[in-house]
């Protein structure tokens, strides 16, 4: 399927349009997926999904994994974390958001954006917005989820922000101690440092993330890097 631009930039046109013109994001997608040809964004999103790359990821991770999703602002990463909770739940999983800096519109507004009806999901998917997220907190929502489930953390650069959290290298070997004995695959949204140059390195790596305090990246299993389009996936 050709596109007049990638789908991260189709969204982003969407959402500006919703700002511009004062009409709902599920509207502005709409409209901007009749300019590529669909009635409808869902029938857009239907389309893409045939070749997304989602699946191809999920069916890489293994119950207990630690994933890392990492990429600029507006470049997919949290749209990218929500496909592999999806399938996840297509697979008859449980799948939990955690995030401290979205509302639970702004995901079901997201879920929308990737062409997914939330109340297909509505016994699978829960939402989580409490400001106490942390590793323990995690843990401890988690403790009875059962194996397979999948969770994203959104972000990881916000774990450590308050002074009675403990540290984010502590918090990180928590959950990935937590994961490995749970079978809990733990997705965990990352910014990307502001040095990263798109011009000499087509897509972030590794090296990228921003740590603003001190952490032991191997201890992530997976890594999924996003820029432009371009996806980069690898097992540690």
């Amino acid at each position: 399927m050709k596109l007049s631009a990638p789908i991260y930039h189709l969204k982003r046109q969407a959402r500006l349009l919703s700002r511009q013109a004062g009409i709902p994001l599920h509207q502005a997608l709409d409209r901007v997926a009749a300019q590529q040809g669909f009635t409808s964004w869902s029938l857009l999103a239907a389309k893409l999904s045939e070749a997304a790359p989602a699946g191809r990821l999920f069916e890489q991770l293994r119950p207990g994994d630690l994933v890392l999703v990492g990429a600029r602002p507006g470049h997919g990463k949290t749209l990218m974390s929500l496909e592999l909770a999806v399938e996840a739940m297509k697979s008859g999983h449980r799948s939990v958001f955690f995030t401290l800096e979205y509302t639970q519109r702004d995901v079901l507004d997201r879920f929308r954006a990737i062409g997914v009806e939330p109340a297909r999901f509505d016994q699978l998917f829960e939402f989580d917005t409490s400001d106490a997220i942390s590793a323990d907190y995690i843990v401890r929502i988690l403790r009875s989820a059962p194996r397979g489930t999948l969770a994203v953390i959104d972000y990881l650069q916000l774990l450590d922000q308050r002074r009675e959290n403990p540290g984010l290298m502590e918090q990180v070997c928590t959950l990935k101690a937590f994961a490995r004995d749970s079978g809990v695959i733990l997705v965990f949204i990352s910014q990307i440092d502001r040095s990263y140059n798109p011009e000499t390195k087509p897509v972030p790596d590794i090296g990228d993330i921003r740590l603003p305090n001190p952490l032991d990246l191997s201890l992530f299993d997976k890594t999924c890097f996003l820029n432009k389009g371009e996806i980069r996936f690898q097992a540690a």
